[in-house]
């Protein structure tokens, strides 16, 4: 299949979108952090379910390190598909002013691509 250079994805499905920008933050991840960044990446839906996207993207930050690299790369994402600020307090902010509807919507986004980023985050892991 033949890509234009300045090809922007537009023509692509949610759920390659999400493989597509997972597949690159993991790339960079897993250089910058190697397989801690793939374990922080397994763990984050756990962590969501259990304690809450806010109370879990607030760890992340308070963290730092790998844990706020998948955090901004969530929030990378986020900004993209649901128009969420990418800083820290911004987002936070954000979320906290959000109808429950839109929350919802935000917390059903950030699962979907981080099934993805589990995924690509291992394959792209060389010591696994």
């Amino acid at each position: 299949m033949h890509m234009q250079a300045q090809n922007d994805g537009s023509h692509l499905s949610l759920e390659q979108r999400r493989a597509r920008h997972a597949w690159q933050k993991a790339k960079a991840g897993v250089k910058a952090h190697g397989s801690d960044y793939v374990n922080t990446a397994k763990a984050l839906p756990a962590l969501i379910m259990n304690s809450g996207l806010m109370q879990v993207m607030a760890f992340c930050h308070d963290k730092g390190g790998r844990h706020e690299k998948v955090a901004e790369h969530l929030r990378d994402w986020l900004h993209i598909t649901c128009g969420t600020p990418q800083e820290f307090v911004s987002f936070m902010e954000e979320l906290m002013q959000s109808d429950a509807t839109e929350f919802q919507r935000i917390n059903t986004e950030a699962m979907a691509w981080l099934k993805w980023l589990r995924q690509m985050a291992a394959a792209r892991d060389e010591n696994s």
